[in-house]
């Protein structure tokens, strides 16, 4: 692969900058997101402007079983939920999930193979009132370049290629993203798995403080630095306040 197949750091930063222009949505009851992908209607496709080869999304049936399914072949691009949400009043993420086939050459770790079949992200938006002074003339000069705040922090739950012995591992290109593999390997591909998640104990692990409230979520298959491609599905996605929704 050349360095022009890459995603680069500004691309990173533009998802998530358009992910904190959608509005924050605050409904009564204890699930904020129950996502069956009967459609996709509530999701907005984002592609880079500088990877040519974009993955595709579609709401199918597989087998039965209504779910999104992501395609991705040398390629790059995401699918963002159109509202944010309190991740305080919102802490718990579950989501079902499967692969056709891991990336021989992924690595996680590595800026080379950062590259999953699917991978789910939760980002946070910057606060400028609790920034530190540092913080506040690092983000003042990042709007002044991209004209909006990037996001202050996001965690990424992914199906790692490779079997990596840490929980979590920062992202190879920022420091600003902490990358968990959920699942990896290729010992469950095919199958189904399921997962569930604390958002607010996964941030605190991972970078040692409290997140910002507002959050946002995406989902993502990606293959532009290994040119390689795969097919994953996702059953269902699920925000909402306690372990069993």
């Amino acid at each position: 692969m050349t360095s022009r197949c890459r995603r680069p750091p500004a691309a990173v930063l533009l998802i998530l900058i358009l992910l904190l222009a959608f509005p924050l949505q605050s409904p009564a009851a204890d699930i904020f997101l129950d996502e069956q992908f009967n459609g996709i209607e509530r999701w907005e496709l984002f592609s880079f402007k500088n990877i040519e080869n974009h993955s595709t999304y579609r709401a199918t049936n597989l087998m039965g079983t209504s779910c999104l399914e992501a395609s991705s072949d040398n390629s790059a691009s995401a699918l963002l939920l159109s509202e944010r949400f309190d991740a305080y009043i919102f802490p718990m993420i579950s989501w079902r999930w499967r692969i056709s086939n891991i990336y021989q050459k992924g690595d996680i770790s590595k800026k080379e193979g950062d590259d999953a079949p699917v991978r789910i992200y939760v980002m946070f938006e910057y606060d400028p009132e609790k920034a530190s002074v540092f913080k506040k003339i690092k983000y003042e000069v990042i709007r002044a370049l991209y004209g909006e705040y990037p996001p202050h922090s996001s965690l990424n739950y992914v199906w790692s290629s490779r079997k990596h012995p840490e929980r979590f591992l920062p992202n190879p290109y920022t420091d600003l993203a902490m990358v968990f593999p959920m699942a990896s390997g290729k010992e469950d591909v095919g199958k189904w798995l399921e997962h569930t998640t604390n958002i607010l104990q996964d941030y605190r692990s991972a970078f040692g403080e409290d997140p910002p409230s507002v959050a946002a979520i995406g989902v993502m298959s990606d293959s532009d630095n290994t040119g390689e491609s795969a097919r994953a599905c996702l059953d269902y996605i699920r925000i909402h306040t306690s372990p069993s929704p």
